[in-house]
């Protein structure tokens, strides 16, 4: 596989896989939201509002899944200096930011009837809100800094700096007393969830990390095909520049007065 890490090999590789992840990332959203919307019961005390998780723990998994992406991408660009592994870390970060948006939008609307309120400063949102700013703070950061190299070093050396929050996220509600239920999934003891409303959460869950791994592709892909652009272009730019000395040159050894 890391021949893959070539951009020509990635850019063939991408070209192969997309078509047959958007087929299994619409198949497993068809059957996740049929599971989460249908067959999956209400729950006994929230009712239909319990309806919300299936979408907001999945965005709430990605947007750490999609930051732990883009620690791995930033060792490769610090460690490596390789191109590819600064453009996988850019292009993760808008959907990085938009899923936690979704988790911090979803959790609202499932806190204000749970818990009587939109918003409360406990650890968990807290921490999750904190990501939500770094991941805007790296965006502004390759938008602010012009050279390419530059932004990529800054950008890696705060991911990596960001990532002491990822355990703060998960184990805040083991560690501090917080309204926020604790892991019902992911546990040593199992799951605590009933196998009817497990299996949609967790395909919601799968097709999530499929929409992230498609989207996250084909942002990648862009991304190298607009640095090679870019690169054309600079190189037709100076060709030009370096063409105008030597005319003007001709002008005046022939006698002729330089435009």
């Amino acid at each position: 596989m890391l021949k893959y890490a070539n951009p020509t090999l990635f850019l063939g590789l991408v070209a192969r896989l997309l078509p047959w992840l958007m087929g299994a990332t619409a198949i497993a959203f068809a059957l996740g939201l049929w599971g989460a919307f249908v067959s999956a019961p209400a729950d006994y005390q929230q009712g239909d509002t319990v309806r919300i998780m299936y979408i907001h723990v999945p965005a709430a998994w990605l947007s750490m899944f999609c930051y732990a992406t883009m620690t791995a991408s930033a060792l490769g660009t610090l460690v490596w200096r390789h191109p590819l592994a600064d453009a996988a870390q850019k292009a993760a970060a808008p959907l990085g930011a938009g899923f936690t948006f979704i988790c911090l939008v979803t959790g609202s609307l499932w806190g204000k009837p749970m818990w009587g309120t939109w918003w409360v400063w406990d650890a968990r949102l807290t921490s999750v809100l904190v990501l939500f700013v770094i991941y805007l703070g790296l965006i502004a950061l390759w938008q602010t800094i012009e050279e390419s190299s530059r932004a990529a070093r800054a950008a890696a050396i705060l991911t990596i700096v960001g990532v002491v929050n990822l355990p703060i996220i998960k184990f805040s509600v083991d560690w501090w007393n917080t309204l926020h239920q604790p892991a019902s999934v992911f546990r040593l003891g199992g799951p605590t969830i009933a196998p009817s409303m497990l299996w949609p959460l967790l395909v919601m869950g799968l097709a999530f990390t499929l929409l992230f791994t498609t989207l996250h592709l084909l942002a990648t892909r862009n991304e190298i095909l607009r640095r090679r652009l870019r690169r054309l272009a600079i190189q037709a730019a100076s060709g030009t520049t370096q063409a105008r000395p030597a005319h003007r040159l001709t002008m005046q050894d022939a006698g002729g007065s330089a435009p």
